[in-house]
């Protein structure tokens, strides 16, 4: 326990989650804390430097930490413990790892747990049959290839996913696919070899929710092309890429619907919910670096206004003290979900996992704003990684469901909790004129009731 109170990988993380981390748990925290230091953080201008020469291939630095991630046992540790593929961590200690991985955007990509990957795999795991497991999931497991999951489209309000149009004429041996869709990984990258694709089977059926339906389509697939490469706030994002695809009489096998038909809804709320909160666990990293990156900036001694550190203007002073707290609140929102999870389940913690996904990236955006704010003109360029950290973050706020949905759901959840309270309010009521009555009082209204 000593250990944990002292290593900087624990400095920020709560007494009540240290006093739940096993001993497995605390040896992997440490090793990610040591990889992500000494191994991706001083690579960060290699990878780049690579990534330009060869704009649609993974750059071997990342081939090569990934042979040595995989060897140290640094491999796959988003898969929850209740699996069997698990390597043995809790969603919540997994949490501590996956923030440590935040502070470079690439570092969870060396432990083959990056986005999709995570969200895909951990869909594979929990609906597969053994033979779909043996052709896909065992494969990305391993680092033999990529995945992409494909469910938002250009014709069609995607928030509201019961409107996902993309036609899949299921036939006694195959699938027969037509329609458009945004987003999916791109083809590219030669890595990247099946999509996870959400379209509509059944489109009569007259419950919204049974109308879809889920299969593994090749990224090869004749009649399957990339029209271009979506950019995301001028960004890229390459080796990965954001596609746009038409599909045009794309022909799957029936084995590879997964689950059954129109069970995609059953299969797309198991994967975006862990999917949102590995999201939001990294981006407490990314706010960590953000937050660093600031506190350098306030002790250069070349950046001395009016002779003064910059660190040392009051106004600095405060915007330290509000990322500082920012961030701590954060990671509580999000280790509450994880650890919801672990005790509850994926469904029942259903508002905790909302609630990061709305809380953190609007939170990060503010803390890196303030931090490119105390670099001044240097802070909107490639001198710091805060740009893409704030693109990022950006990004987050829609992937995986825009932040407004999950706040419809949210309030909707908690107005049926109002006649709850309605009736406490009239029962202070009724317990107020009996007091009246006994003290002799006129009664008032007060809060609209009579």
């Amino acid at each position: 326990m000593a250990d944990i109170d002292t290593h900087p990988a624990f400095n920020r993380i709560p007494p009540w989650v240290k006093a739940k981390l096993r001993p497995i748990a605390i040896e992997k925290i440490k090793q990610v804390y040591e990889w992500v230091e000494t191994e991706c953080i001083p690579a960060e201008r290699i990878y780049k430097a690579q990534l330009a020469a060869s704009r649609w291939k993974t750059p071997a630095i990342i081939h090569e930490l990934r042979k040595k991630a995989k060897a140290q046992g640094l491999w796959n540790l988003f898969l929850p413990n209740h699996f069997k593929e698990s390597p043995g961590l809790t969603n919540l200690e997994y949490s501590c790892c996956a923030e440590l991985m935040g502070r470079v955007y690439w570092a969870a990509q060396t432990m083959n747990c990056h986005a999709p990957e995570t969200g895909n795999i951990e869909l594979l795991a929990k609906y597969c049959t053994p033979e779909q497991k043996e052709r896909w999931l065992h494969p990305l497991m391993n680092g033999d290839m990529s995945s992409a999951y494909s469910m938002t489209e250009p014709d069609v309000a995607s928030s509201d996913a019961t409107q996902i149009g993309i036609r899949m004429e299921i036939t006694d041996k195959e699938v027969i696919i037509n329609g458009r869709k945004l987003y999916g990984n791109c083809q590219y990258n030669d890595e990247m070899q099946l999509f996870i694709l959400m379209g509509c089977s059944d489109p009569k059926n007259p419950n919204a929710w049974n109308r879809h339906t889920t299969l593994v389509v090749p990224a090869k697939a004749p009649g399957l092309k990339q029209v271009r490469n979506l950019t995301i706030m001028g960004y890229d994002w390459a080796p990965e890429g954001h596609g746009e695809y038409i599909y045009e009489n794309v022909r799957v096998p029936i084995e590879n619907i997964i689950l059954g038909p129109g069970r995609a809804f059953e299969i797309a709320q198991g994967r975006l919910g862990p999917g949102r909160i590995h999201h939001c666990m990294r981006l407490i990293g990314q706010a960590e670096r953000a937050y660093e990156l600031a506190l350098i900036r306030c002790i250069e001694p070349r950046k001395k206004p009016r002779g003064k550190f910059i660190g040392e203007f009051d106004s600095n002073i405060e915007r330290i003290a509000d990322m500082r707290m920012t961030i701590d609140g954060m990671r509580l929102v999000v280790l509450n979900a994880a650890d919801t999870m672990d005790l509850q389940g994926n469904k029942a913690g259903r508002y905790a996992i909302a609630q990061s996904k709305i809380v953190v990236p609007n939170a990060l955006l503010k803390v890196i704003d303030e931090a490119m704010q105390m670099y001044g003109g240097q802070g909107l360029t490639q001198h710091t990684p805060l740009p893409e950290l704030w693109t990022y973050a950006r990004f987050v706020r829609v992937a995986d469901g825009p932040d407004s949905a999950h706040r419809h759901q949210v309030g909707r959840d908690q107005m049926k909790t109002a006649p709850r309270f309605r009736e406490r309010a009239e029962e202070y009521t009724r317990k107020y004129r009996e007091l009246c009555k006994k003290w002799d009082l006129e009664p008032e209204e007060f809060w609209g009731i009579v």
